[in-house]
């Protein structure tokens, strides 16, 4: 079991960020947030964090943000040192969260992708599927996107830090998109769209464009998935271009979803 117990022997909250398989976007969002990351500094601080500095120190850490999806056996056994080290496990962004794009291999032949992209596939060590943190160790808090969202990883911080739940909505994406006034995309226009059953977080970014939701946050917390598929069978995608739809970036949650409510 996990020791909850705060690091005495620091007087700060001492921040550990990590990173398995990942495009390290997540990471870059956190370096992003410069002015806040000022304003908290004084008050927190960042132990281990390659994405910012080789200056790290060793565990344990009062909050562990863990960024990309286990893939490879040594992942395995560095997630579970990193769990015992930390008093909170946050995982950010889809790839900690869901698996991410590379889980697309968990429904194909491992084996056949190593030859077709590597040379000597014999060099390669990994692991049949790409699954979340999750799946290994227990998680207190999971924060979606792809990336995540700046405010919402601030929040994260400051809630786990002051000993309180964050507090990040549990809405779809249609919720942002009436809250900035949009007119639907899927109704008015026929443009296939995820935003019903995604998990806000983008503040609909891509219907304020006229683009429909492509679910990088993942399902929402109420998803009605085989309500919405003949829905975008009706403005003309085919069953192939529906699951070509749903496999990107939260593959494994989104067909997770379809499986349970099919």
């Amino acid at each position: 079991m996990t020791d909850r117990t705060s690091p005495a022997e620091h007087a700060r909250p001492r921040l550990g960020v990590f990173k398995f398989a990942s495009c390290d976007g997540c990471q870059l969002t956190l370096l992003d947030c410069e002015d806040e990351l000022l304003g908290i500094a004084h008050d927190l601080e960042i132990a281990h964090f390659l994405e910012a500095s080789s200056d790290v120190a060793s565990g344990p850490y009062d909050l562990s943000l863990v960024e990309g999806s286990v893939s490879t056996p040594e992942h395995v056994e560095r997630i579970q040192r990193i769990r015992a080290e930390s008093r909170y496990l946050v995982t950010i962004g889809a790839c900690a969260t869901a698996g991410g794009v590379q889980a697309l291999r968990n429904y194909a032949d491992v084996a056949e992708y190593l030859a077709t992209v590597y040379a000597r596939p014999d060099y390669i060590e990994t692991l049949a599927t790409s699954t979340p943190i999750s799946a290994h160790v227990p998680v207190d808090f999971e924060l979606r996107g792809c990336p995540i969202n700046r405010a919402q990883l601030l929040e994260v911080i400051t809630a786990f830090l002051a000993e309180r739940k964050p507090g990040i909505p549990n809405h779809s994406v249609c919720f942002s998109c009436k809250q900035r006034g949009n007119v639907c995309v899927l109704v008015a226009h026929g443009t296939p769209c995820l935003g019903p059953v995604t998990h806000a977080g983008c503040g609909a970014l891509c219907p304020t464009y006229g683009r429909g939701c492509y679910g990088c946050f993942g399902p929402a917390g109420t998803t009605n998935l085989p309500a919405l598929i003949p829905v975008l069978q009706y403005n003309g995608m085919n069953e192939d271009d529906v699951a070509r739809f749903l496999h990107t970036f939260n593959v494994t949650s989104f067909t997770a979803v379809e499986d349970d409510r099919s």
